[in-house]
């Protein structure tokens, strides 16, 4: 087919703030995980689609299956709705506790 381009699970593009490897990213309404650390300026190629291991707040207690936003200004991610985009859902259950600050979420591919 001579107008494929790439199976889309992954997106180049110029980092424009400083970005490690493994670290959510918003740019406008697409969500990924950087695949490799960029300066400013740099190739950065965001995953957006697949099962990762992603920053929360301790405080929020999660059932499986649920749905899982993005909040870019705690640069973590949420059950809470509020102005945060929607990027898949919880693969595990997890408690409120304090030290429970890292869950995993598969990534729906499509930020909304």
């Amino acid at each position: 087919m001579k107008n494929f381009i790439a199976v889309g699970n992954r997106f180049t593009l110029i980092a424009t703030a400083a970005t490690v490897s493994g670290a959510g990213l918003q740019v406008g309404s697409i969500f990924g995980v950087a695949e490799n650390t960029a300066a400013i300026g740099e190739s950065l190629t965001l995953v957006m689609n697949g099962i990762f291991d992603l920053p929360k707040p301790g405080t929020q207690a999660w059932t499986l299956g649920q749905t899982i936003y993005w909040d870019s200004a705690a640069a973590r991610v949420t059950n809470v709705v509020a102005t945060n985009i929607r990027i898949g859902i919880a693969v595990l259950v997890v408690g409120a506790g304090a030290g429970e600050t890292t869950r995993r979420v598969r990534l729906n591919g499509a930020a909304t």
